[in-house]
């Protein structure tokens, strides 16, 4: 067994698990912050946290002067399988042209003839891109092939670089959109046609190769009858559940993801009163995953972070890296969102950010730093994670370690 000492923290923010107190907002605790600290990492795990002046000897020793500590970003939520560019769009969007889903089917052409090795590329580029500004633990969908063999290809793709240990999750989300080869008009199939591919043999090709399952529940792709229908063929075929919802409307995607028990819903930008209650009862189970970058690419309402929280919800923040809505992976970015216009702490947007995520993903062990977690660092160039907010925009990343090993 290897070790390292990492000193000269003057943050620690371990968000250990193991002191979240149930009767504090959010889980928060005393102890989950230290400073003057000192980690170990053995083995690609964290092997001890606590006071500088009390830290055991190790093999190696890296001092990181001064510097904030956090657990890496978990991404939970991002679409980095595809080519092409939407730029044009986002342009006519900023000079006042409204958002529609089917933007969609632009990158879907663009995707269905990039050759393996660019898609691939591109995929490896994106990913050192997110590592770049803390992320270290990262999810992924396919969702831009829209044919069975394009949809294989990605979940394939997909699933090379998390058995190569550079993603961590995959997801199927073959009900994107309806495709433009199915839209019901001299004589071929329609939607529900579609749908039958998706939750039958498109399902059945792609699921040795993901772990979740996604389906966009919204108006101008899937209604609720038919997200259930995908969602539960994912299920029956082992898949745990995930929920693009009310983004564009209140689609019904809370109720769905609620019911079925998905791991979280995504967007949440449109909620009423019961959506937010219906949350609040699911925590443990669904968590609320509010995309803010999206949100402000778009023009859409943020998603209500703060009454989430506030009716005990659990809540994550997330990228939603992809090329029509959200073309950035940088976390730290929505994380300062988070603080200046969704009226989060700090604590609570960095713990969106982190536990938030692993809990989307149902994973206990990223997210936090507490002993027996994989050694996911991100060290901030700033002497305490204020900085995120306070200094919005700046490159604060200094240094990653993902599963115990430097990556910058």
């Amino acid at each position: 067994m290897t070790s390292t000492l990492i000193t000269g923290i003057s943050e620690l923010w371990t968000l250990d698990p193991a002191l979240d107190d149930p009767a504090a907002p959010h889980g928060a605790a005393d102890g989950q912050v230290l400073r003057g600290a000192a980690l170990v990492i053995e083995d690609g795990v964290i092997a001890w946290t606590g006071r500088a002046a009390e830290a055991p000897s190790a093999d190696d020793a890296i001092d990181v002067g001064g510097r904030a500590v956090l657990p890496g970003w978990v991404d939970s939520h991002s679409h980095l399988i595809f080519d092409g560019d939407r730029a044009a769009e986002f342009e006519a969007r900023m000079a006042g042209q409204s958002y529609a889903a089917g933007g969609i089917g632009v990158t879907t052409e663009a995707t269905r003839s990039a050759s393996d090795d660019r898609l691939q590329h591109l995929v490896r580029s994106r990913i050192a891109e997110a590592v770049a500004g803390g992320t270290t633990c990262l999810e992924t969908k396919t969702g831009y092939g829209l044919t069975l063999e394009q949809e294989l290809r990605a979940a394939r793709l997909a699933s090379s670089l998390v058995g190569a240990g550079q993603l961590d999750e995959a997801t199927f989300l073959g009900a994107h959109l309806v495709p433009g080869e199915f839209d019901g008009r001299d004589g071929r199939p329609g939607a529900d046609d579609y749908v039958d591919l998706v939750s039958g043999e498109m399902l059945a090709a792609v699921a040795p190769h993901v772990r979740w399952i996604d389906v966009f529940c919204e108006d101008g792709a899937f209604d609720p009858e038919q997200s259930e229908q995908v969602l539960r063929a994912g299920a029956a075929a082992g898949l745990g559940l995930r929920v693009h919802g009310h983004q564009l409307g209140r689609s019904g995607g809370v109720d769905l993801a609620v019911e079925l028990g998905a791991a979280s819903v995504d967007h949440v930008n449109h909620l009423d009163d019961t959506d937010v209650e219906a949350l609040a009862g699911a925590r443990g189970t669904t968590v609320a995953t509010a995309l803010p970058a999206c949100d402000l690419s778009t023009r859409a309402p943020l998603a209500p972070a703060r009454r989430l929280l506030d009716a005990g919800a659990d809540v994550a923040i997330a990228s939603n890296c992809n090329p029509g809505t959200s073309y950035t992976s940088a976390m730290t970015f929505c994380v300062a969102t988070a603080v200046l216009q969704m009226h989060l702490s700090l604590a609570e947007a960095v713990r969106a950010a982190t536990r938030g995520g692993a809990l989307a993903l149902r994973r206990e062990d990223v997210g936090h730093l507490a002993v027996g977690a994989r050694a996911d660092l991100h060290v901030l160039d700033a002497p305490a994670a204020i900085h995120l907010a306070y200094r919005p925009g700046m490159p604060l990343t200094h240094g990653v370690w993902r599963a115990g090993v430097r990556q910058i």
